[in-house]
């Protein structure tokens, strides 16, 4: 984080005489012409090592699904065929595209987008007929794919479209008009869906804003950051050796933590509101390397979620399921009050259960989990048949996809650059903290989507948008450094 501040200093703009950088405005004429040979060289292997991994997903992916069929039937059906096409033509498309409008950027970010996903489609495979047996439920793998499919277009046509991520700045504070109108329709437009209100229903369809929110926010905070981290830097007051700060600095603090507060109360959504203000407070603490931001953030989410958490009956209800997780198979006299749901015992037994390898694919029963088990308990199913093996391998992927992330915020030469994608790696570790942590008893259940494995075609386009901005600023770091 201290390399990245450093940047930040560094990158602010050009000294007296200096000839303005890239980061004063757009790419001109002249730095978007053909890289010399050396150039050429450095993106032609990334893209070898970026086709060889691709082609290291397929085979992985598509051995799932075959492990998964064989479980259920006992042979290998047309299916297994069909999926290693479609997976085939993914890993293709996304692979050609960034090879021409990217070619310098992160060979790793794409193939474990792509790998994520693929093992998403396989547990849902896997979960479809335990589902339908135990519940009359739908087959969700096949829409799934087809959300994959939608994600990946949007990807890659911001790759080809957007050339310079710069080009967002203008449009930071239209962004986060955006986000706000998203942030506040679930309450006016939602249903009440599982107790919490985060879905707008259109027909058949429904939609999750607040998986959108976390981009456009990111876009904003970055864009804020870059004009006003001097200000936020700079001034206040010591209190105990901890440089607080002034009044004035700490109100987009406390308008982001108002805010948070009221997409917890009116629309009980406990993970984007954790998502939301625990973004602020990192991109502010990398922008301005002051540890105040942080003791203050803490500090106020402290505060919020004890006074929500004490008069919302819902973030109630969560919390006391958290404390008392096993307190569910007692008679319904002896339960503490609130009490109902055994979501979390059942992940846990499935843990358990799991062992060190787990059962196998096809061979557990995550249905007894309810129908959270395709959303963000889809990591229980991982935890039974793979064990903790197979959480492990799920775990070090998301850290690996995040690490690249950051990476790419270390490499960016622009100010916006290093704050967008350090913005988007933490809103991805953020998201993955605060699932895993509920389904694991680290923390209150949030009912927030595993990134890119559980179903849901809001939450899958959204890390897709993510994964192509990485993209965009990766492939910018690269090609500075390739020159």
């Amino acid at each position: 984080m201290r390399t990245i501040r450093t940047g930040l200093r560094a990158g602010a703009g050009p000294g007296p005489g200096a000839e303005p950088g890239p980061g004063a405005g757009l790419e001109p004429e002249a730095a978007r012409a053909p890289a010399p040979a050396p150039g050429r060289a450095f993106a032609l292997a990334r893209r070898r090592t970026e086709a060889l991994l691709l082609a290291l997903v397929v085979v992985v992916t598509v051995g799932g699904h075959a492990c998964v069929s064989v479980a259920a039937t006992g042979e290998l059906p047309r299916a297994t065929a069909e999926f290693a096409v479609c997976m085939t033509l993914i890993a293709l498309s996304g692979h050609l595209v960034v090879r021409r409008f990217a070619a310098y950027a992160d060979p790793l970010i794409l193939p474990l987008a792509v790998l994520l996903s693929g093992l998403g489609l396989v547990l849902l495979y896997r979960l479809d007929p335990a589902y339908a047996r135990a519940y009359k439920s739908l087959p969700t793998a096949s829409g799934q794919l087809i959300w994959t499919v939608i994600g990946l277009a949007g990807c890659l046509a911001v790759v080809a479209l957007l050339r310079d991520h710069r080009r967002l700045q203008r449009y930071i504070y239209v962004s986060m008009a955006v986000a706000l109108v998203l942030l506040m329709a679930p309450s006016l437009f939602g249903a009440d869906t599982y107790g919490a209100k985060r879905w707008i229903y259109l027909g058949p369809f429904s939609l999750q804003p607040g998986e959108f929110v976390k981009i456009l926010i990111t876009l904003f905070f970055a864009g804020y950051l870059v004009t006003h981290r001097d200000s936020l830097a700079l001034t206040g007051r010591k209190v105990l050796g901890v440089r607080l700060p002034p009044g004035r600095q700490m109100a987009p603090l406390v308008a982001i933590w108002v805010l948070s507060l009221l997409v917890l109360i009116f629309e009980r959504d406990l993970g984007t509101s954790l998502i939301f203000f625990g973004l602020f407070v990192v991109m502010l603490y990398v922008a301005t390397e002051r540890t105040s931001w942080i003791v203050c953030g803490v500090l106020m989410a402290a505060v919020g979620a004890y006074v929500v958490g004490s008069t919302e009956p819902h973030v109630r209800g969560r919390i006391v399921a958290w404390q008392h997780p096993m307190d569910v198979f007692l008679p319904p006299d002896q339960r503490p009050p609130g009490l109902t749901s055994d979501q979390l015992a059942q992940g846990l037994f499935s843990f358990g259960s799991g062992g060190l390898t787990g059962t196998g694919l096809g061979e557990g029963h995550p249905e007894l989990v309810g129908f959270a088990g395709r959303s963000d308990f889809i990591l229980t199913t991982v935890g039974e048949e793979l064990g903790m093996a197979g959480v492990m391998a799920v775990l070090v992927l998301y850290a690996l996809l995040v690490q690249r992330g950051l990476r790419t915020a270390l490499a960016a030469h622009d100010p916006f650059g290093k704050l967008l994608a350090t913005g988007l790696a933490a809103a991805l570790a953020l998201q993955v903290f605060v699932v895993v942590g509920g389904v694991t008893g680290l923390i209150p259940l949030t009912g927030k989507a595993l990134p890119f494995l559980a179903k849901g075609g809001s939450s899958l386009v959204a890390n897709w948008l993510m994964i192509a901005l990485l993209i965009r600023v990766s492939d910018a770091a690269g090609r500075r450094a390739a020159l």
